[in-house]
């Protein structure tokens, strides 16, 4: 029996990484003394607000496909594709705020991690229901 320990903390762990994201939106504000609502107004802050608007964007496709790939295939997967994930969100990150051209590598690595967890779940759920029903 698979306890999902690993996955439940790599979902902690991506949600530290999302809650940091949010710091930084915080301290770019704090620099620029760009106080809410005000979205815009320097760079800086317009890309820390966009990188942490993505990462939530794309937290409601990693989180459920994380979960479901590792109850339909392996925990310990999951996790590792998880990992992989936060990885890509970090490296994403640091790119975008050094300049916004630097963002792809970082976006295609999470990309292809949630696209493995998403389909790969998918997979087995359909392969599953037409086996057994």
């Amino acid at each position: 029996m698979q306890t999902h320990a690993l996955v439940a903390i790599v979902t902690l762990a991506a949600l530290i990484v999302y809650f940091a994201l949010g710091l930084n939106v915080a301290r770019a504000r704090s620099k620029t003394g760009i106080h809410a609502p005000q979205m815009t107004g320097d760079p800086m802050l317009e890309r820390a607000i966009r990188v942490q608007a993505n990462t939530l964007e794309w937290l409601p496709i990693f989180l459920p496909s994380l979960w479901l790939f590792a109850l339909y295939w392996n925990d310990v997967w999951a996790a590792g594709l998880g990992v992989v994930w936060i990885l890509g969100r970090i490296v994403y990150a640091m790119g975008y705020m050094a300049d916004p051209k630097k963002r792809e590598i970082g976006f295609l690595i999470q990309a292809l991690a949630a696209g493995v967890l998403l389909f790969g779940a998918l997979g087995r759920a359909v392969y599953i229901y037409l086996t057994i029903g």
